[in-house]
């Protein structure tokens, strides 16, 4: 067995080498940055799992809190359905007595006494209300679009007594939607109704809200709801007969979009199309409230940033307001890209080769038409403190008053008669009592002084009469009777002619023309 050693005796050491320090200092160091990452990155999916786990418990609650509201409202629903229904009975046979006895008595009267303050207006459309007759309100309406705004106010007083509102509206607008019914040769194809179609259906909506609930339920029929989808069907598929989105009338959108909020059938599947249509028709005032009711709200960001990169800053500040986006696209920096485009495009037209005649017309049309929207914007949305309109107001009164200055007629001289009928050059008078006077209607060329060269005047030409000459009889006198002495000298012995008969075309020979002035008899 070997020997063990003594623990007292000394023995020697092995010496550590200066290398292996290194390498246990270098290990050491690797092992410490290693453990400092692996914490780091613990720690960092903790705090990640941490958001994670508090967005998901305030998705849950806001889902709880959607179930409960849903719940509540499903439940006043069904709740409310008979209330609704019976009210919804009583008005239409209500508005059925009256419409009998409308048709059975033309002279019947008002029973609630509602008088007419307009021309009448209100009474033949309630009377046409009652009696369903949708032909005869159509042509009645498109025959005020001047009194648009009485309309407004009175056409959903007057669906009111229809005995199914939603269907005698889709009868009425039917002459031109979904497909325009007019005959090519009568001309009326051109002219545009989209105006009455919106007209009409924005009328309908509260004359169909739920009396308990209000807006969340219209009170449809199903056969006419079904008849509305089938509308909207037919019109999106003409869609590709005019040749796509892109040449689609404004008009006709908007009847289209509106037609699916008023009667409640926008479809999940077409939210797609219905942003296309609305940012190609964004500049129309009422769509940033039907891109709402279209769904299509946690789509308006990307819509309004569009809208900013086509150019279309001023409808972008409408939709901000509407949805609440004003922190994400402040208004006035957009109204202030606004009218720098405006003035590059202004400047675009004054450059512009094909349109030099009116350039100038055209471009100050262009800036007074952006100054006044930005203007009213400015108004209706209270950014005078952040953009005080004056600078603009001033610069619209300078394009106005410079507009005004270029219409104002030229001065006429006072003997320079004028046609009354279509302003050119009036025939001259019977010309003085000189034997070959001639009055031109023509302007008078610059009169010659001649040349010593010639030696007499031909005999053609009659010296000075002593009297001043004036017109003859077909014309009353004038106080400006030309006179010898307004004409100045002219250095030599040769006569000349008078400065206001001057050579007839600029000729030297001094000869009087040949015809008379029978030529204006």
């Amino acid at each position: 067995m070997g020997s063990i050693p003594d623990p007292g005796e000394l023995t020697e050491l092995t010496r550590p080498s200066f290398d292996e320090f290194q390498r246990q200092t270098s290990l050491m160091t690797s092992c410490t940055l290693l453990w400092k990452e692996l914490s780091d990155h613990f720690t960092s999916l903790e705090q990640d799992l941490q958001k994670k786990s508090e967005a998901l418990k305030h998705k849950i609650q806001s889902l709880d809190n959607q179930t409960k509201a849903s719940l509540a409202s499903l439940k006043k629903r069904e709740v409310t359905i008979d209330g609704s229904v019976e009210i919804a009975l009583e008005r239409v046979e209500e508005h059925k007595e009256l419409a009998l006895k409308s048709l059975s008595d033309p002279d019947y009267e008002n029973p609630d006494g509602e008088v007419d303050d307009g021309d009448g207006s209100f009474m033949v459309l309630k009377s046409l209300c009652l009696t369903m007759e949708s032909r005869g309100f159509w042509n009645f309406v498109i025959t005020k679009k001047k009194e648009i705004e009485i309309l407004r106010k009175q056409i959903p007083l007057s669906l009111a007594e229809c005995v199914d509102p939603a269907k005698f509206v889709i009868e009425a607008i039917s002459e031109v939607f979904p497909v325009d019914k007019r005959g090519e040769r009568s001309g009326e194809k051109g002219n545009d109704l989209g105006w009455a179609c919106v007209l009409i259906l924005e009328s309908l909506i509260p004359v169909v809200v739920d009396p308990v609930i209000g807006k969340s339920r219209l009170l449809v029929t199903p056969s006419v709801k079904e008849r509305a989808k089938e509308i909207a069907e037919t019109w999106k598929k003409s869609l590709e007969e005019r040749g796509g989105i892109e040449n689609v009338k404004t008009p006709d959108v908007h009847t289209f979009l509106q037609h699916l909020v008023t009667f409640g059938i926008v479809k999940k599947d077409d939210v797609d199309l219905y942003r296309k249509l609305v940012v190609g028709s964004a500049w129309r005032k009422q769509m940033p409230k039907l891109a709402v009711s279209l769904g299509l709200g946690d789509k308006m960001p990307d819509m309004i940033k569009e809208l900013i990169s086509r150019g279309q800053q001023l409808d972008a500040v409408h939709f901000t307001y509407e949805v609440g986006l004003v922190d994400k696209f402040p208004p006035v920096p957009l109204l202030r890209a606004f009218l720098k485009d405006a003035k590059k495009a202004a400047a675009s037209v004054l450059e512009d080769p094909e349109n030099t005649g009116r350039a100038a017309q055209l471009a100050a049309r262009k800036e007074q038409s952006a100054l006044r929207a930005v203007i009213k914007c400015i108004e209706d949305y209270k950014l005078e403190a952040r953009f005080p309109p004056e600078n603009l107001k001033k610069r619209l009164e300078q394009l106005e008053k410079a507009k005004t200055e270029k219409k104002r007629p030229a001065a006429v001289p006072a003997n320079k008669r004028t046609r009354a009928s279509n302003g050119g050059p009036m025939p001259p008078a019977k010309a003085g009592r000189l034997t070959n006077a001639y009055v031109s209607s023509f302007p008078a060329p610059p009169t010659f002084v001649r040349s010593p060269s010639h030696t007499q005047y031909p005999t053609g030409v009659p010296a000075y009469p002593s009297p001043p000459a004036v017109y003859g009889s077909r014309s009353p006198p004038s106080p400006y009777a030309y006179s010898p002495e307004a004409a100045p000298p002219i250095a030599g012995s040769y006569p000349v002619a008078p400065l206001n008969y001057p050579a007839y075309g600029g000729y030297g020979n001094g000869f009087a023309p040949a015809y008379q002035q029978a030529y204006y008899r």
